[in-house]
């Protein structure tokens, strides 16, 4: 078996790559949050080449190629530098407080079975190191709204939430509310007038197949989905 393979769901050994972009988590942080990324690149050896690369600035604590092959580039207690500008609930330096993890992946395909499987067993893994749990699993797009559209439509968050692994909302368990105050709750934060993007990172990750204004599905999935969510 390839060192770092993941064919099946077994024991995850990351293989070492490490990266000198991170540095101390700020404020005596420690990660209770994940954030997923694509990597957005043809290749998984790019992908890993520019993660690693000190005068790209950018790094995360894995990445994890289409066949499950998954490598650690930052140790999980470091600060990695994926999450970038943004916000969630309260948290505005979300790098201090999360771990970061690139799929290699155009953003224009599929994830396959491998890296799936793979992402599954090293969410699992981080749930048992850290005070991380299925509500604070959050996309690069949740976190960034209108700047990160990853890890993208194609992205099945519906598979992680029935592994106990993210949140999704239930159509039809809840009544349509007031969405503006329900994806605050959640944890999306906007500035004055960007209402409109805020509810597009909200249906990329619940129904990015959306358009044209809101409606009566988006206030009962927004509010089912924060009647469940965690605080803080």
């Amino acid at each position: 078996m390839e060192p770092g393979a993941l064919p099946a769901r077994t024991r995850l050994i990351p293989v070492p790559h490490p990266s000198p972009n991170f540095g101390a988590r700020r404020g005596g942080a420690v990660p209770d949050h994940v954030v997923l990324h694509y990597t957005a690149m043809t290749t998984c050896d790019a992908a890993l080449a520019r993660l690693c690369d000190a005068e790209a600035g950018v790094s995360a604590h894995y990445l994890v190629s289409e066949t499950g092959r998954v490598w650690q580039m930052v140790d999980e207690a470091e600060r990695a530098w994926h999450a970038g500008a943004g916000a969630w609930g309260e948290i505005t330096d979300v790098n201090s407080r999360s771990i970061g993890i690139e799929l290699a992946n155009t953003g224009a395909h599929p994830f396959p079975e491998p890296q799936m499987v793979a992402l599954e067993v090293l969410l699992e893994g981080i749930f048992d190191r850290w005070d991380v749990t299925a509500g604070r699993v959050i996309g690069h797009s949740d976190m960034a709204i209108g700047r990160k559209v990853d890890p993208g439509p194609r992205f099945d968050w519906r598979r992680l939430a029935r592994r106990g692994l993210a949140v999704l909302p239930e159509t039809g368990r809840a009544d349509p509310g007031d969405l503006a105050a329900d994806l605050h709750r959640i944890g999306y934060r906007w500035n004055s007038g960007q209402e409109d993007i805020a509810l597009a990172a909200f249906r990329l990750r619940v129904r990015p197949w959306a358009t044209g204004e809101a409606d009566d599905t988006d206030r009962a999935l927004a509010a089912d989905m924060a009647a469940r969510w965690p605080a803080g």
